[in-house]
């Protein structure tokens, strides 16, 4: 690890490299992406397994299932809640010592998770774990932009949202094998390891950060004060909902619709795991080409592809199929998020941040209208239609962000 300070500068500036006596080796870069990497591989293990978790939290504390899924409820919350606050609250602190300081509070909280003796106490720790999880993806993709060429930013989010979507594939299901083999308490020390493992490593690899030049939190908070932002958050929040609303239903739709055993259910997560993959890494190079094409085209894409979800979700065949285009849809996160830095302009934290809020939100928003439509009695399959929807409200969103960018660099 160097000892000379190094400067992250803002993520869409040409001039986005450290000066020639601090410029990082490409080991140097690619050790810290996998430092960043493997929080981000704790924080999808320790937010997902919790799903395959509940009937073992409900029995332990003696409560009901739909009880103890207001566990998620309340981690989901302490995301949306913590990102903005802590990224503004800590503007002016080195991005390095702030990655420190969040991903030892996801540790921690996760390690008091497993040790919590009622179920107050641990819904507590489910959100209190939650704060820290929006603005660690936030500067953790900021630190890699900055250190990647500017036609190579939205790889460098990519690679470190990898350590996420290798989560929903091999995290997930092992803290979730861990505990119900063992107990779910020792689930959710495995991922306080994790987490203790990824304060290390950005503790040796990434090397210290100077603060910005006039960094405060009036100038984090100018973000909310940029229509661009706001149409950003709007179609991270609307437009991928869909991908919600299909995969929270997932399972019940897989036996009840398409008719298939209880056993399949597993193999059509696999799908979606291995969809979200193939998605963060074909995206991130799409968006290096073309960042407006990549988000416009994905939004048009889970338009078709969400329509014939519900169409054919009775046909096992086309129902894996689409379950992995599903998750392939994660292909426009990494431009989202590279676009957002662009429209925040120097207040970058706050924006990057509170775009996985924006995320949290979609996710609770296709759930919720998920729910209602299957409610309705238009049966698991028809929440591929509500995702189409959401998908075509997010494109209309996003086509009036970018006439009216337009407009405003013809004037």
């Amino acid at each position: 690890m160097t000892d000379a300070p190094a400067v992250y500068p803002s993520a869409s500036s040409t001039a986005s490299q450290p000066d020639e006596q601090t410029r990082l080796s490409p080991l140097s870069v690619a050790l810290i992406e996998l430092a960043l990497a493997v929080g981000g591989f704790g924080i999808g293990t320790g937010e997902f397994a919790i799903m395959g978790l509940l009937p073992n939290v409900a029995s332990t504390y003696g409560v009901s299932i739909p009880q103890a899924g207001h566990v998620i409820s309340a981690y989901a919350l302490g995301v949306v809640i913590g990102a903005p606050i802590i990224a503004a609250l800590a503007a002016k602190l080195p991005r390095k010592t702030l990655l420190l300081l969040l991903m030892s509070l996801f540790a921690l909280g996760n390690a008091l998770s497993a040790l919590a003796p009622a179920f107050g106490s641990f819904t507590l720790m489910r959100f209190i774990t939650g704060l820290p999880h929006g603005a660690y993806f936030g500067v953790a993709a900021l630190v890699a932009a900055s250190m990647a060429e500017p036609h190579r930013r939205a790889r460098a989010v990519g690679r470190v949202m990898l350590g996420l979507t290798i989560a929903t594939l091999i995290g997930t299901p092992l803290a979730t094998f861990l505990g119900q083999m063992m107990s779910w308490r020792a689930a959710f020390l495995l991922v306080a390891g994790i987490g203790a493992i990824t304060v290390a490593l950005i503790a040796i690899y990434l090397p210290k950060d100077k603060v910005a030049e006039g960094a405060s939190i009036r100038r984090e908070l100018s973000a909310f004060t940029r229509l661009q932002v706001w149409l950003c958050f709007a179609v991270a929040a609307v437009g991928f909902g869909g991908m919600f609303s299909i995969f929270s239903y997932i399972a019940k739709t897989t036996t009840d619709t398409a008719g298939l055993p209880t056993g399949m259910v597993a193999i059509v997560l696999t799908l979606f795991g291995i969809g979200m993959n193939v998605g963060n890494v074909l995206g991130s190079r799409m968006a290096d080409y073309s960042l407006k094409g990549t988000i416009g085209g994905m939004l048009a894409f889970n338009i078709v592809m969400m329509s014939v979800f519900s169409l054919t979700a009775h046909t096992p065949v086309m129902l894996c199929v689409c379950v992995f285009l599903t998750g392939c849809g994660f292909a426009a996160c990494p431009a989202v998020q590279t676009r957002l830095m662009d429209v925040a302009a120097d207040a970058q934290t706050l924006a990057a941040a509170t775009n996985h809020s924006a995320f949290n939100i979609a996710n609770a928003l296709g759930a919720w209208l998920g729910g209602l439509v299957i409610a309705a009695g238009y049966g698991y399959g028809a929440t591929g239609y509500v995702g189409a929807v959401l998908s075509a409200l997010g494109l209309a969103v996003f086509a009036v962000s970018v006439i009216l960018e337009r407009r405003e660099s013809r004037g």
